[in-house]
Protein backbone atom coordinates (compact mmCIF):
# COMPACT_ATOMS: atom_id res chain seq x y z
CA UNK A 1 0.00 0.00 0.00
CA UNK A 2 2.88 2.38 0.77
CA UNK A 3 4.26 1.94 -2.76
CA UNK A 4 0.92 2.85 -4.34
CA UNK A 5 0.68 5.98 -2.20
CA UNK A 6 4.22 6.96 -3.12
CA UNK A 7 3.52 6.47 -6.84
CA UNK A 8 0.33 8.50 -6.50
CA UNK A 9 2.11 11.32 -4.72
CA UNK A 10 4.89 11.36 -7.33
CA UNK A 11 2.27 11.47 -10.09
CA UNK A 12 0.40 14.28 -8.33
CA UNK A 13 3.64 16.20 -7.81
CA UNK A 14 4.54 15.86 -11.48
CA UNK A 15 1.10 17.07 -12.55
CA UNK A 16 1.51 20.09 -10.29
CA UNK A 17 5.01 20.73 -11.70
CA UNK A 18 3.74 20.63 -15.29
CA UNK A 19 1.02 23.13 -14.41
CA UNK A 20 3.55 25.38 -12.70
CA UNK A 21 5.84 25.13 -15.75
CA UNK A 22 2.99 26.18 -18.03
CA UNK A 23 2.38 29.21 -15.81
CA UNK A 24 6.09 30.10 -15.83
CA UNK A 25 6.24 29.81 -19.63
CA UNK A 26 3.21 32.10 -19.93
CA UNK A 27 4.78 34.60 -17.53
CA UNK A 28 8.07 34.47 -19.42
CA UNK A 29 6.43 35.00 -22.79
CA UNK A 30 4.37 37.87 -21.39
CA UNK A 31 7.49 39.45 -19.90
CA UNK A 32 9.30 39.09 -23.21
CA UNK A 33 6.45 40.54 -25.29
CA UNK A 34 5.31 43.34 -22.97
CA UNK A 35 8.33 44.22 -20.87
CA UNK A 36 11.50 46.01 -21.75
CA UNK A 37 14.57 47.26 -19.99
CA UNK A 38 16.58 45.84 -17.14
CA UNK A 39 13.64 44.91 -14.90
CA UNK A 40 12.07 42.75 -17.61
CA UNK A 41 15.46 41.18 -18.28
CA UNK A 42 15.99 40.33 -14.62
CA UNK A 43 12.46 38.98 -14.31
CA UNK A 44 13.04 36.81 -17.37
CA UNK A 45 16.26 35.47 -15.86
CA UNK A 46 14.54 34.73 -12.56
CA UNK A 47 11.80 32.87 -14.44
CA UNK A 48 14.52 30.91 -16.28
CA UNK A 49 15.85 29.74 -12.91
CA UNK A 50 12.33 28.82 -11.79
CA UNK A 51 11.90 26.77 -14.97
CA UNK A 52 15.21 24.99 -14.38
CA UNK A 53 14.00 24.21 -10.84
CA UNK A 54 10.71 22.82 -12.16
CA UNK A 55 12.44 20.63 -14.76
CA UNK A 56 14.82 19.23 -12.14
CA UNK A 57 11.95 18.65 -9.71
CA UNK A 58 10.04 16.81 -12.45
CA UNK A 59 13.04 14.61 -13.23
CA UNK A 60 13.85 14.01 -9.54
CA UNK A 61 10.42 14.09 -7.83
CA UNK A 62 11.59 12.43 -4.60
CA UNK A 63 14.48 14.85 -4.06
CA UNK A 64 14.21 17.56 -1.45
CA UNK A 65 13.45 21.14 -2.36
CA UNK A 66 16.75 22.42 -0.98
CA UNK A 67 18.75 19.97 -3.07
CA UNK A 68 16.78 20.82 -6.20
CA UNK A 69 17.14 24.54 -5.52
CA UNK A 70 20.89 24.25 -5.06
CA UNK A 71 21.19 22.21 -8.27
CA UNK A 72 19.06 24.70 -10.19
CA UNK A 73 21.21 27.60 -9.02
CA UNK A 74 24.41 25.71 -9.82
CA UNK A 75 23.18 24.82 -13.30
CA UNK A 76 22.08 28.39 -14.05
CA UNK A 77 25.41 29.70 -12.80
CA UNK A 78 27.30 27.24 -15.00
CA UNK A 79 25.27 28.30 -18.04
CA UNK A 80 25.96 31.98 -17.30
CA UNK A 81 29.68 31.38 -16.84
CA UNK A 82 29.74 29.31 -20.05
CA UNK A 83 28.66 32.48 -21.85
CA UNK A 84 32.10 33.91 -21.10
CA UNK A 85 33.53 31.48 -23.68
CA UNK A 86 31.54 33.08 -26.50
CA UNK A 87 30.29 29.70 -27.70
CA UNK A 88 26.62 30.23 -26.74
CA UNK A 89 26.52 33.47 -28.75
CA UNK A 90 28.11 31.72 -31.74
CA UNK A 91 25.63 28.85 -31.51
CA UNK A 92 22.69 31.26 -31.06
CA UNK A 93 23.69 33.02 -34.30
CA UNK A 94 23.36 29.79 -36.27
CA UNK A 95 20.53 28.14 -34.29
CA UNK A 96 18.28 30.70 -32.55
CA UNK A 97 16.67 28.29 -30.01
CA UNK A 98 20.12 27.92 -28.43
CA UNK A 99 19.70 31.48 -27.16
CA UNK A 100 16.63 30.40 -25.15
CA UNK A 101 18.60 27.72 -23.31
CA UNK A 102 22.15 29.08 -23.19
CA UNK A 103 21.73 32.83 -23.58
CA UNK A 104 24.31 34.78 -25.51
CA UNK A 105 26.25 37.22 -23.35
CA UNK A 106 27.50 37.17 -19.78
CA UNK A 107 25.88 39.59 -17.34
CA UNK A 108 26.79 39.37 -13.64
CA UNK A 109 23.32 40.69 -12.70
CA UNK A 110 21.88 37.50 -14.18
CA UNK A 111 23.53 35.59 -11.33
CA UNK A 112 21.51 37.61 -8.82
CA UNK A 113 18.29 36.99 -10.78
CA UNK A 114 19.05 33.26 -10.87
CA UNK A 115 19.59 33.19 -7.12
CA UNK A 116 16.27 34.97 -6.57
CA UNK A 117 14.41 32.70 -8.97
CA UNK A 118 15.86 29.48 -7.57
CA UNK A 119 15.28 30.73 -4.02
CA UNK A 120 11.66 31.64 -4.68
CA UNK A 121 11.01 28.32 -6.43
CA UNK A 122 12.53 26.46 -3.49
CA UNK A 123 10.51 28.44 -0.96
CA UNK A 124 7.32 27.93 -2.96
CA UNK A 125 7.94 24.20 -3.22
CA UNK A 126 8.52 23.96 0.53
CA UNK A 127 5.28 25.84 1.26
CA UNK A 128 3.24 23.69 -1.14
CA UNK A 129 4.81 20.50 0.23
CA UNK A 130 3.82 21.51 3.75
CA UNK A 131 0.27 22.25 2.59
CA UNK A 132 0.03 18.89 0.82
CA UNK A 133 1.12 17.09 4.01
CA UNK A 134 -1.46 18.96 6.10
CA UNK A 135 -4.37 18.10 3.79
Amino acid sequence: MQETTTRGSVRARRVWLVGAAAAVIAAGRTTHLVGSGPVAGLLGDALYAVMVYLVLAFLLPRSGALVIGACALALCTCVELFQLTGLPALWADSFWPARLVLGAGFDPLDLIAYALGAGLATAGDLVFARQRRNV
